[in-house]
């Protein structure tokens, strides 16, 4: 990276890491989104909000009535927050994995035969494909992707930015079809019947594109953090709690022992799962009859799954590798597991009593048909309309974190205005794709950017806000350009989006 470039990214961390502690930015925001939702309430936009057909309003958070709901589901707010619960469910399995030794052993057998400058594309390969398995590369492959990096001789931040950088900023590149395609896919279809009551959408409309867009990702991420996040990292002392780190030394003969039989115990733990979700009146489909669909309990137990996927073959390595005498050894691993949460926990109720503030007001409802209006009173050429389509969302998804619930406000407007320029459905959802993947990780209002932050502080004490939207931004800026272009240029060539697609209305 050039030198000035260097100083830009070294300002925005500084600047980024002189705010408030992160939880003390939520409380500011909470405040901040009671003192517009008053402003705004008074002020008829003219809007109608396509949740209900209604005329939108902005609710006044400080109304009497918003402030004792806010305060009577406080508690509920936080206890029904999503990712708390993914977080914790499966930490408590990666905990008794780290503690008794399993990860740290797995890693070094699977460094000796991966090559250092392999490393970083495999991370990024693996956060793609975790996308199917809904939240999990969170709190699984973020984390590995630094104590990888720290035992390979790396710095441990390039990991976890290029972990980072799949698992988020590639969201919606894939090379295997997830629960979020048929979840888009189903709005966008009611949005273009708004127009057209006869268009049908494949659930794999974008798949072609998605999958394609999976090596965009891997080479771009693969480039950005060999060549421009890890030398800007190169000198940076680490700081941080790193007992317990794996190192190169190679294994014993007790730990190969005891990750053998892991191996073979997780194996197991697989075939089993496939054996009894193969069949096609499986308990673990959905109505549909898909282990994928949106509602499907293999979808909704992802996060069990990898508690128990980890708990068995560790508990399997610890007592053939001795690192487990009792059932001690195995809650102190979980209580471990959990100590290190504890900051995060912290977080994460305020940044659930902002959200709910948020959503409840209207705002960003707000935001986004304002948005959506402008971009059609703009009028633009396709080519350009596509990339507006893709900054929008990009700027909306700095303050609405879901794709589900961005796309079904955006949708409406988006994919019929759209449609009247000649301009698919389908084309219009793999716009919106892209814009939503490549903004996750420079934004401090998305659940798990503070997770990320807390993975940081385990080797630097001083991490903060800064030092990953300082880490993620050349990833952001990169992804949204090429990316984007990537898209322009596919459609140019006429190559399928996915299955029984079309660029044309």
């Amino acid at each position: 990276m050039t030198t000035g470039n260097g100083r830009i990214l070294g300002a925005i961390e500084r600047i980024g890491n002189r705010l408030p502690d992160p939880t003390m930015l939520f409380v500011g925001l909470l405040f901040i989104t009671w003192l517009l939702s008053w402003g705004l309430s008074y002020i008829d936009f003219g809007l109608t909000d396509p949740r209900s057909g209604e005329p939108l309003r902005i609710v006044n958070q400080l109304a009497p009535t918003s402030l004792t709901a806010f305060f009577s589901s406080m508690v509920a707010t936080f206890a029904h927050f999503h990712p708390i619960g993914v977080v914790l469910v499966a930490m408590l399995g990666i905990g008794v994995a780290e503690h008794t030794g399993f990860i740290n052993s797995a890693l070094r057998a699977m460094m000796s035969v991966t090559g250092k400058a392999l490393l970083t594309p495999m991370i990024i390969l693996v956060g793609i494909v975790s996308h199917t398995a809904a939240d999990a590369g969170y709190v699984l492959v973020i984390p590995l992707g630094g104590v990888i990096f720290y035992a390979a001789g790396r710095h441990p931040l390039a990991g976890i930015a290029a972990a980072f950088a799949g698992v988020s900023g590639g969201f919606s590149a894939n090379f295997v079809p997830s629960a979020i395609d048929p979840m888009l896919q189903g709005i966008s279809q009611s949005a273009a019947q708004i127009l057209d009551p006869e268009v049908s959408l494949n659930p794999l409309n974008n798949f072609f594109f998605t999958a394609t867009s999976s090596l965009v990702i891997i080479g771009l991420g693969w480039f950005i953090t060999d060549r421009i996040v890890e030398p800007r990292l190169a000198g940076q002392a680490l700081d941080g709690d790193l007992e317990g780190l794996p190192s190169m030394d190679p294994l014993t003969d007790s730990e190969r022992s005891g990750l053998r039989s892991a191996l073979w115990s997780m194996g197991l733990c697989i075939a089993v799962l496939i054996a009894t979700a193969w069949p096609e009146g499986s308990a673990w489909r959905g109505a549909g009859g898909s282990l994928t669909e949106r509602g499907a309990p293999l979808m909704g137990s992802i996060v069990p799954l990898i508690f128990i996927f980890f708990l068995i073959p560790a508990l399997v390595y610890g007592v053939r590798a001795g690192t487990v005498s009792s059932s001690r050894d195995v809650i102190e691993g979980m209580t471990k597991a959990m100590n290190s949460m504890a900051y995060y926990l912290v977080i994460m109720f305020f940044i659930a009593q902002f959200l709910y503030s948020f959503a409840q007001s209207n705002i960003g409802i707000l935001l986004a048909l304002e948005g959506a209006a402008l971009l059609k009173a703009l009028a633009l050429p396709a080519g350009l309309t596509i990339t507006g389509v893709v900054l929008l969302t990009g700027l909306l998804n700095l303050f609405i974190g879901s794709a589900s619930a961005k796309w079904a406000l955006l949708a409406p407007i988006l994919v019929p205005m759209l449609m009247e320029l000649g301009i698919s459905p389908d084309l219009a959802q793999a716009a919106y794709r892209v814009g939503d993947s490549t903004t996750n990780i420079i934004t401090p209002l998305m659940p798990y950017f503070p997770l990320v932050v807390v993975y940081c502080q385990r080797y630097l004490k001083g991490a903060g806000i800064g030092t990953v939207t300082a880490l993620m931004l050349p990833y952001s800026i990169t992804f949204i350009i090429l990316w984007t272009a990537f898209l322009l240029a596919y459609w140019a060539l006429g190559l399928p989006l996915g299955l029984q697609s079309s660029y044309t209305y």
